[in-house]
């Protein structure tokens, strides 16, 4: 079987079919340095991000890391909350969110999250600014790897290949911080006292970051996102994206300025390649839209200042819709758009009602497996349960069991006695329910155990369940 695969076909005058490989390696992507106004939007959209991903962990509330995802305690810590595994339901909600949001955003805006805010690219721009930093903008830094090997030019790369490697160092520690916790891993790493698990996740991170962002970088966004895959689906002719006006444009070709190219019967483009040598994931927005675009708007700043130079108008390359360039007009409001920002709404709101609604007093309530359904003793009639209390709450709690059933009967209760819960703390206890059994008028009805903290009355929860006599 032959390993290239027609993913295009095009002939040639004589008739030959030409092919391309599904992946090709590609010569490294050298991005010219540009200002704009996409630029600066990128610095208040992902500085902000990245501060509060490196520091968030550094926060403590309540005595706690701010935002700590302990699994070995099965403890989750966010902010002023704590959930535990049965609030799984919860991290559904909000993956289903998260994935709406992003069919919404991708109707209205395109790929902006890719452009702006995906880690990928957001830490891609880092390590091209240390470059830049180290071995100056794209022409030197052409020249320097053209260039034999030197002192000079392994000062350079060294200092390149230093920042980078303390970039993903510490976007590592961060990371397993999360987890981990991150005073006690800087300080067990530092003394040499790391756990295993946690010096290989440290590892691991640092190499993939180090690879990503150093090495891989347009070829993660090409080949491994599956994001550029199906971005299709959800773009119409009035999604807003980044597109290249062709009947301004052509015919392109280099021109003085002050000269008369319309009479010469030239567009707009001068063909100065600028759009492409910014271009993070190295492909030519003139040739329309492709699937590797990220819509980062690089493009857009480097041809604005190319036409503010020429003293031509501005937007030859620019965010737009096909419905723009086709009739000079785009529709904001459409159905599509609208039904996905309902669903949005709809499910934040029943997200934000089900963690504003969610009971600090988690409880389950179990027959006791050791037991026969019920015992005689004493004319009363015994049902055995165990119930397992968690304390979510921030603060510790004594908790107490109480009995509600049928209206008539005298419930008595046993159990040992209170318990003092940490924040956190999962404890679990068995408990003697009896009725007398005169007063037993059903072979079974339900009864309700409720557990309430002695202290703050308002925490509580209740579990229905099933009283059993004899016949």
């Amino acid at each position: 079987m032959s390993d290239r695969i027609p993913t295009r076909e095009e002939q040639d005058g004589d008739g030959e079919v030409r092919y391309r490989m599904l992946y090709e390696s590609e010569d490294k992507v050298y991005i010219r340095h540009i200002r704009g106004i996409y630029t600066r939007i990128r610095k208040y959209t992902g500085l902000p991000l990245l501060l509060a991903f490196f520091f968030i962990p550094w926060l403590n509330i309540d005595g706690h890391q701010a935002v700590h995802f302990d699994l070995p305690a099965r403890k989750f810590h966010i902010l002023w909350t704590t959930f535990g595994p049965q609030d799984g339901f919860l991290l559904a909600w909000l993956l289903i969110i998260a994935a709406f949001a992003l069919f919404a955003i991708t109707t209205w805006l395109g790929r902006v999250w890719c452009g702006f805010t995906c880690p990928q690219t957001v830490w891609t721009l880092m390590f091209i600014w240390a470059e830049r930093v180290c071995e100056g903008d794209r022409a030197k830094r052409m020249k320097l790897d053209q260039a034999p090997w030197s002192v000079e030019k392994l000062l350079r790369k060294g200092g390149t290949h230093t920042i980078w490697l303390l970039i993903s160092l510490a976007t590592a520690l961060a990371f397993v911080g999360y987890f981990y916790g991150i005073r006690d891993l800087v300080v067990d790493l530092a003394t040499f006292s790391a756990h295993p698990q946690g010096v290989f996740w440290v590892g691991l991170f640092t190499f993939a970051t180090y690879m990503n962002a150093g090495f891989m970088r347009e070829q993660v966004c090409k080949y491994m996102c599956p994001y550029a895959r199906f971005q299709s689906v959800m773009y119409d002719k009035d999604t807003l994206a980044v597109y290249y006006d062709t009947r301004r444009g052509e015919a392109r070709g280099p021109r003085k300025k002050g000269t008369d190219y319309k009479a010469e019967g030239m567009g707009d483009c001068i063909d100065c390649y600028w759009c492409v040598q910014v271009c993070p994931v190295d492909i030519d927005i003139r040739d329309g839209m492709q699937y590797e675009c990220i819509n980062c708007g690089l493009c857009v700043d480097a041809c604005n200042s190319v036409m503010d130079k020429m003293e031509y108008p501005r937007g030859l390359i620019r965010f737009t819709s096909e419905d723009e360039l086709e009739t000079g007009k785009t529709q904001f409001a459409r159905p599509r758009l609208f039904g996905y920002a309902a669903v949005l709404l709809l499910m934040i709101g029943l997200l934000a009602f089900q963690v504003v609604d969610r009971s600090p007093v988690q409880a389950e309530v179990l027959r006791d497996r050791g037991t026969q359904m019920y015992r005689l003793s004493r004319g009363m009639v015994q049902n055995v349960y165990r119930v397992k209390i968690t304390n979510m709450d921030q603060r510790p709690h004594e908790f107490e069991v109480q009995i509600e059933g049928k209206e008539g009967y005298d419930y008595s209760l046993r159990m040992q006695r209170g318990v003092r819960f940490a924040p956190g703390e999962i404890y679990s206890i068995p408990i003697r329910v009896s009725v007398p059994r005169e007063q037993l008028k059903e072979a079974k009805h339900d009864i309700d155990i409720v557990i309430r903290a002695k202290d703050a009355p308002e925490l509580e929860d209740r579990h229905r369940t099933v009283f059993i006599g004899p016949k």
